[in-house]
Order: C-alpha cells, then sequence, then structure tokens
C-alpha cells in the first residue's frame, strides 16, 4: 500500500474541505436582505449550508485521525477486529478505520 500518496490524497481532501468551511463562513455573515419573504428564502439556505459545514468539520476530523494513524503507523488497520483494511477500501475512502466486514456490520 503506497501511504505517501493515501497521506497526498487526505491533505488535499482536507484543504479542499477546509476551503468549503471558509466559504460558508464567509456566506453566513452577509447580512440578510430586507424583503421579508427573501429573508425567509437565504434563512432556508442558511439551514443547508449550516449542515454541510457540519459534514465537513466531521470530515475533517476524520481525516486528521487517520493523518495521526499514519504518524503512529496503525494507518490501515480496523479499529474494531484488528485486521488490515484493504488497499482498495483505503483508496476509496483514505479515512477508514474499519474494514468492509466490520463497517457493514456496524451499520447494520
Amino acid at each position: 500500500m503506497n501511504q505517501e500518496k493515501l497521506k497526498q490524497q487526505l491533505l488535499e481532501d482536507k484543504a479542499e474541505l477546509e476551503k468549503r468551511v471558509t466559504t460558508i463562513h464567509d456566506h453566513a455573515r452577509k447580512p440578510l436582505e430586507a424583503d421579508s419573504s427573501e429573508q425567509a428564502a437565504q434563512l432556508g439556505n442558511l439551514e443547508v449550508v449550516s449542515a454541510l459545514e457540519t459534514e465537513a468539520v466531521e470530515e475533517i476530523a476524520e481525516i486528521d485521525a487517520a493523518l495521526q494513524r499514519i504518524e503512529t503507523g496503525t494507518y490501515g488497520t480496523c479499529t474494531s477486529c484488528g485486521e488490515s483494511i484493504s488497499e482498495a477500501r483505503l483508496t476509496a475512502r483514505p479515512a477508514s478505520i474499519e474494514c468492509v466486514d466490520c463497517a457493514e456490520l456496524s451499520n447494520n
């Protein structure tokens, strides 16, 4: 497994998510329109944007944890069963903490 390539992907994903959070913060600072119907639409948009921000922050935390596992030498080991996480899974989702079998069990 090429951990350096996966680490680079994690760093790129993190940078993109941080950029998204910054954009969301900039958007949230804009004043509401004077028109009440326009304000209602803007508030609805803020709810969606807030949910996207929460999701991005959670993904950043997962990436930070994956980067820490790379540094400590535990990256690629399932946190549930202790077996290796397949390279295919890590390539598809570099921040994975569980092998496919354990992830499926967790989702049921």
